[in-house]
């Protein structure tokens, strides 16, 4: 008996599986799962659910955080214009998200009126390119030498940005003691802030979303003029031409001139033909060269020069010293060169060298020149004739004599 209540069993078991899965294979299913998307902000998300043997059933697009029906076959039931649905052979069935915004991030879920339901789900992930956030960021700030300066950047996205600060030249820069070139945060400060600090900083944001964003923020640091003289003493002969030099260091950008020994204030005069005085200032960021030249030198123009640097925030002063010194001796001009050239020139003990040149000939000056010259012996063309001339000599000689003899005899 109990073999046959064992055997009955079993026949009805395999009887409910074949039921099973011929009713089982009679119902729709998901070919495939939904694959979460990830789109970025503005653009259009396609959301797609494949189901086969959907026969006479029915699929439904649902928005799960809500639970809002978006779409019931055919059929669009949200009122949110910027979703659309589309199929495929009553198999693919597709939903369109166009413009999509960061409200649109979510779970979906694709359900097919089955009893009990079934249903698959994909989430929607929307991200968003960084930005910054203009009114809790820092602007170009001026700031006094030495105090502390914080400068703030704050960013928005998703996901959530991460900022860091550089120089806009890419130099390095004192950051608390060390040499940085990026520093990361929302927040640069900066203790004891000097001139070297002065510039252009990029603040910059990424999340991996493309593109970066940047802000650029000018540190401008306040200080009072410094002054530095490479000569403090300067020579110069009579008639010569000297150029005086102060360096200046200044911000706000101070006002630079020069006076001199007496007070006067020295007016340039580039723009004259033949001016005395020429200033003329070079400047590079809060560098300025001061730069004046004094043309043709004479015993008034010797004695002391004050270059002078003012600003909001003070003034400074430096003075040079002109002193006269003795003029070189004379150099060997072109035209003094030229009479070597144009001579036949033979070194003692040496044999003779011609050359020939048509450079106009002149006189020499100058001792240094003299004494090279004494090795020398110049043969002029007039010195070739020296034997024919001695010949008329020696015959004029002989004819006085014999005149002075005749003479006698008559005598």
């Amino acid at each position: 008996m109990t073999l046959f209540i064992h055997l009955y069993c079993v026949v009805w078991i395999m009887l409910l599986t074949v039921y099973c899965s011929t009713t089982e294979s009679m119902y729709p299913r998901f070919a495939e799962p939904i694959p979460n998307v990830t789109v970025t902000v503005g653009r259009d998300a396609l959301l797609a659910c494949v189901v086969d043997n959907l026969r006479g059933f029915k699929v439904a697009w649902v928005r799960m955080d809500t639970q809002t029906i978006l779409s019931i076959h055919h059929n669009i039931i949200t009122q949110n214009p910027r979703i659309s649905l589309s199929y495929n052979d009553h198999r693919s069935w597709y939903l369109h998200i166009k413009n999509v915004q960061e409200v649109d991030r979510g779970w979906y879920m694709c359900q097919v009126n089955t009893d009990p339901m079934r249903s698959r789900k994909g989430y929607l992930q929307v991200v968003v390119p960084p930005s910054i956030i203009d009114n809790m960021t820092s602007t170009d700030m001026v700031v006094r030498e030495g105090t502390d300066v914080t400068l703030v950047c704050q960013a928005s996205g998703y996901p959530e940005p991460y900022v860091m600060w550089r120089r806009e030249d890419g130099q390095d820069f004192n950051y608390n003691g060390d040499s940085v070139g990026v520093v990361d945060g929302e927040t640069l400060t900066i203790t004891k802030v000097s001139r070297l600090h002065m510039g252009a900083y990029l603040c910059i944001a990424s999340n991996g979303v493309p593109p970066s964003i940047s802000k650029r923020i000018m540190l401008m640091v306040q200080f009072p003029p410094m002054l530095s003289i490479p000569n403090q003493l300067e020579g110069a002969y009579i008639g010569q031409d000297v150029t005086l030099e102060c360096h200046t260091e200044a911000f706000p950008s101070s006002i630079n001139y020069w006076t001199t020994d007496r007070g006067d204030m020295i007016i340039s005069e580039m723009e004259i033909v033949g001016g005395k005085y020429e200033a003329f200032p070079v400047d590079s960021g809060y560098n300025k060269f001061m730069m004046l030249k004094i043309r043709n030198i004479t015993k008034e123009d010797f004695g002391s020069y004050k270059c002078i640097a003012k600003n909001s925030l003070g003034e400074t002063d430096g003075i040079i010293k002109l002193d006269e010194i003795p003029a070189p001796p004379s150099a060997f001009t072109t035209t003094q060169k030229s009479i070597l050239d144009n001579q036949t020139i033979r070194k003692k003990g040496q044999p003779q060298i011609v050359q020939t040149n048509d450079a106009v000939s002149s006189t020499f000056q100058g001792v240094a020149f003299g004494e090279q010259i004494r090795d020398f012996d110049f043969y002029e063309e007039e010195n070739i004739a020296t034997e024919p001339k001695l010949g008329k000599l020696l015959y004029a000689l002989l004819l006085y004599h014999l005149i002075n003899v005749t003479l006698q005899l008559r005598s």
